[in-house]
């Protein structure tokens, strides 16, 4: 019979710490964190790195990653702030996100904090509202600061949580990184124009923020250059029964439009069904145009000339920063171009317009 003392040691009947591992492997608990923790290049021995490896595996330890995270105050947790979970370029941002996150131990709660005329958050409801024990730091898409300050308590952005921003106002005191679109903009209108269009219709989102601010910037900038051109404006929620109102509204003038230049593709696919109610052909008889290259571009037919928003790589960037803030560097302000994508829904005016 084998000798009882050759045995293995029993398993303890409660969950194994760091200290079972390193009676067993014969070293300090010290030792036994530097190895689980990776830190153990040359200042432990590979025979003892094994020596903790195998106890480990004997025993069945497995670090408690929660309470590691308590001991250095982190939490590897960031909050994702967006306006909403419906509208798909969001979901390409909360993807980018988590992705780049995972690869470096974060993980990703999402908060949709819609930006709507009159919408106010309430800090005592929201559930971030002791934001500070619960996040390591906030990435928030197309918010304004002083809503963001709002729902998390915080005061002003940059002496709270770590904060990075994106599709927003720069010089919040906070990191950003935008799209820009105000070259997507400028390239948008410079093509319809050199296409021979000079009434130009603008169906603008109802949304007072920083992105759609600077879309209309960079559009009357553009328009001013043209001798001759003139625009048009409806406003609308970004919502396809609210988007045929309106731009209903601009093709029922005298002096119709033959373009209309869309805040985005959803606000498009409403001037689409005002165009067709009123028999006109597109592009034939009117152009339009929108902003994200979202799936219904190229669902609409003709398919739809459109600003495309690297949404996915926004994400990535954006949550890059802000680990890069966590790790103690500061990021520096990023702008990524978007595309114009030149489809079907385009072309030159009707001759008699």
């Amino acid at each position: 019979m084998p000798d009882p003392a050759d045995a293995p040691p029993p398993i303890p009947a409660t969950r194994p710490t760091s200290k079972d591992v390193a009676k067993l492997a014969g070293v300090s608990q010290s030792t036994v964190s530097l190895v689980h923790a990776g830190k153990w290049a040359g200042r432990v021995s590979e025979r003892t790195v094994r020596a903790v490896i195998d106890a480990s595996n004997t025993l069945g330890y497995r670090p408690n990653q929660a309470a590691r995270h308590l001991r250095l105050g982190t939490t590897r947790t960031v909050l994702l702030v967006v306006p909403a979970l419906t509208n798909p370029f969001f979901g390409a941002v909360h993807t980018g996100a988590s992705e780049t996150a995972a690869r470096r131990d974060f993980a990703v709660v999402i908060y949709p904090a819609p930006v709507q005329p009159g919408y106010e958050l309430e800090p005592v409801a929201s559930p971030f509202a002791a934001a500070h024990t619960a996040l390591d730091g906030v990435l928030a898409s197309s918010t304004a600061a002083d809503t963001l300050s709002g729902l998390l308590g915080t005061g002003t952005p940059g002496t709270g949580l770590p904060l990075v921003m994106m599709d927003s106002e720069p010089g919040t005191g906070a990191p950003t990184v935008n799209i820009d679109i105000a070259d997507g903009m400028r390239r948008l209108t410079t093509h319809l124009l050199g296409l021979g269009h000079r009434r130009i219709g603008r169906v603008v989102s109802d949304i007072d923020s920083w992105t759609f601010r600077t879309r209309e910037a960079a559009f009357r900038e553009t328009l001013s250059a043209a001798p001759g051109a003139e625009a048009s404006y409806a406003r609308t929620p970004m919502a396809v029964p609210e988007a045929t109102t309106a731009a209903g509204h601009l093709l029922d003038r005298p002096r119709r439009p033959t373009a209309l230049v869309c805040d985005d593709d959803v606000i498009a696919a409403g001037a689409y069904k005002a165009a067709r109610a009123r028999g006109l052909r597109i592009p034939q008889d009117l152009s339009v145009t929108g902003v994200d290259d979202l799936l219904v571009a190229t669902v609409l037919e003709p398919e739809l000339t459109t600003i495309r928003l690297p949404g996915h790589r926004l994400g990535e960037v954006g949550m890059g920063a802000l680990l890069d803030l966590l790790d103690g560097r500061q990021p520096e302000d990023a702008a990524l171009p978007g595309e114009l994508l030149v489809r079907g829904s385009t072309a030159a005016p009707p001759t008699n317009a």
